[in-house]
């Protein structure tokens, strides 16, 4: 279906936006079977609040992920969600994470997603000084059209 293949050097980076995901999917649970690191705030409300979140964040991943495909073939995409943020796979990745963990329930899963921010803001800076050198002075241009990396009117 995706014929999109991720290049070598940027797999151990994906495996590290990944591994916050993956950590709140592992650990999520034990706070409902252990009784341990619950949220102390009224548990329905919170679980619901996390479907919703949870989403929310796949409806961003799926946008991103469709229309991705849908139109990269080598060049610099500006159109879709990208005329909003530059970075709505990062995007998508945390409002899951923060999802999954109120979802869960789970104290320590809401600070698994909380280090997830540096870490993806982190790949952003790198992911972007690449962007530059490979599109030049149109990736600049871009840069000052949708000046928000992750989450509009804030970063």
């Amino acid at each position: 279906m995706f014929h999109y293949k991720l290049p070598k050097e940027l797999r151990a980076l994906f495996i590290v936006h990944y591994a916050p995901l993956l950590l709140i999917i592992l650990i999520g649970p034990l706070t409902a079977y252990y009784g341990v690191w619950e949220i102390p705030l009224p548990k329905l409300i919170i679980v619901i609040l996390g479907i919703i979140i949870f989403l929310l964040g796949a409806f961003v991943y799926f946008k991103w992920e469709i229309f991705w495909h849908k139109t990269y073939k080598g060049q610099l995409v500006t159109g879709g969600i990208f005329q909003y943020i530059r970075h709505p796979h990062y995007t998508s990745l945390l409002i899951v994470g923060f999802g999954l963990a109120l979802f869960f329930y789970s104290v320590f899963a809401l600070i698994i997603a909380a280090i997830a921010i540096p870490i993806m803001i982190w790949s952003i800076i790198d992911e972007e000084k690449l962007l530059i050198k490979q599109y030049g002075e149109p990736y600049k241009e871009y840069m000052k059209k949708v000046p928000w990396r992750i989450i509009p009117k804030f970063y």
